[in-house]
């Protein structure tokens, strides 16, 4: 399903799920030009409010570690495990130089080394 703004198609509408890892904007700390105001947080759990029907979600911000209650998902954009992985799913497993990987592919590439090196996946090009 898709948003409708003014007749013009905007953004597709997201189910949230416990787990989920998401970007939040608190509108009222944007709009008053506060700071602060985006952060990356994980879903705990979407739920619908009695009263109004609406769909909401209780979430855990990942920095401070700080609960955010009944959260608008209008104000959430998943964050979606492909892009977390990018660097290690592209990372050059051909080339002979480690430094030119990432350190986070670096770090995968040696712990699977070290677990078991006929495990590791296939090389992409």
């Amino acid at each position: 399903m898709t948003r409708q703004l003014q007749g013009k198609a905007t953004w597709p509408q997201t189910t949230y799920t416990q787990g989920d890892f998401v970007l939040y904007r608190d509108a009222g700390r944007f709009w008053q030009g506060q700071p602060n105001h985006t952060f990356v947080a994980r879903v705990e759990r979407a739920w619908r409010h009695a009263g109004s029907g609406k769909v909401l979600c209780d979430l855990i911000e990942l920095s401070a570690n700080r609960h955010v209650g009944g959260v608008d998902p209008d104000y959430l954009r998943l964050l979606p495990p492909a892009d977390a992985m990018a660097d290690i799913d592209t990372a050059p497993l051909a080339e002979p130089d480690a430094g030119a990987m990432s350190p986070a592919a670096a770090a995968w590439l040696r712990r699977h080394l070290a677990q078991d090196s006929s495990n590791l996946p296939a090389e992409r090009d």
